[in-house]
């Protein structure tokens, strides 16, 4: 499901960047005769005077410095190039299929800046081409800046501690971890928010400079534990044996989940009803709970073909005599 989903995600993507490239061909075509070659000059001379006539002289769209039908045109060229490229470059990471968790996160990061990039060159880029004074505004910006910094000092925490958390390889996408109480596996580290899906599917979303007492399960194996529980009239050292082999046929018909041969440590209790013998294994975080339902499954049908007996708690009723 998740592999169709990004699928889904990429071949979406790439639907958008043909329409958008699409509409700034056609944009510029429009407004721009001159370059349909396949028409006659006078053709082109009557477009353009249409045009001209209508929005005024289109053919100095790179020039505008004024809010009029030339400007708008190049706010409306500078958009669709600007998302354009955005989705290219998004386009172009999707494909993109990094070996490491931290080559994940890079990516994900590069998405997630490309985004914010995009939006802040458009609005710098659209106030020049209506004939906003930047340089004026820049150099004025003084008092107005220590404000905003005042203001943005969240938004500023998130982007330094984003950047920190991917350099400094705490945790990266793909990794289990527990961030503030919240078990889950990250799904994309941003330069604001980091994303973690718990087991049910759910999402949660954390600022960056809110993540604290981080747990990375991912770090080194897990171990999952399973008690197996045999009789006392059952034969322990048969018991003993059965479950060795069994054990490495499980590790064959589950390399994915059991990297290395699961180990039988011992008699972990005498209950009062039964003699249980623990299991331990060695198995990445994701498996931790997964792998000891098949070793539950797996010994269960093993013993019962072996004849071992698995005991279960009974009730005994003594009825007196009358």
């Amino acid at each position: 499901m998740e592999n169709q989903n990004k699928k889904k995600g990429v071949s979406g993507r790439g639907k958008r960047v043909i329409i958008f490239a699409v509409a700034l061909i056609l944009f510029l075509i429009v407004t721009n005769p001159a370059i349909l070659w396949f028409l006659s000059p006078e053709a082109k001379a009557n477009l353009s005077a249409i045009w001209e006539r209508a929005f005024g002289n289109v053919d100095a769209v790179a020039r505008a410095i004024r809010v009029n039908w030339v400007a708008i045109f190049q706010v409306i060229a500078i958009i669709l190039l600007l998302f354009l490229i955005v989705n290219l470059v998004r386009l172009i990471l999707d494909h993109v299929k990094p070996k490491t968790g931290k080559g994940n996160s890079i990516a994900t990061m590069i998405d997630s800046f490309i985004g914010y990039a995009g939006v802040l060159v458009g609005i710098v880029w659209c106030l020049s081409a209506i004939g906003v004074n930047l340089s004026t505004i820049f150099a004025s910006i003084g008092i107005v800046a220590l404000i905003i910094g005042f203001a943005a000092e969240s938004l500023i925490a998130d982007i330094i501690t984003g950047i920190f958390l991917v350099f400094e390889d705490e945790f990266n996408v793909g990794d289990v971890v527990e961030i503030n109480g919240f078990r889950g596996t990250i799904t994309s580290i941003g330069i604001r928010v980091t994303t973690v899906k718990d087991v049910g599917g759910n999402l949660k979303i954390i600022n960056n400079s809110d993540i604290r007492d981080v747990l990375n399960r991912s770090k080194s194996a897990s171990r999952a534990v399973c008690d197996m529980p045999i009789s006392y009239a059952a034969d322990l050292e048969k018991a003993e044996k059965v479950l060795g082999e069994l054990l490495e046929a499980v590790q064959k018909k589950y390399p994915e989940t059991f990297p290395k041969t699961p180990n039988y440590i011992g008699v972990q209790a005498l209950d009062s009803s039964s003699v249980n013998l623990r299991v331990v294994a060695e198995v990445d975080e994701k498996n931790v709970f997964s792998a000891p339902r098949i070793l539950n499954r797996e010994l269960k049908i093993g013993f019962d073909k072996a004849g071992i007996e698995i005991p279960f708690q009974q009730v005994v009723v003594h009825q007196a005599n009358d």
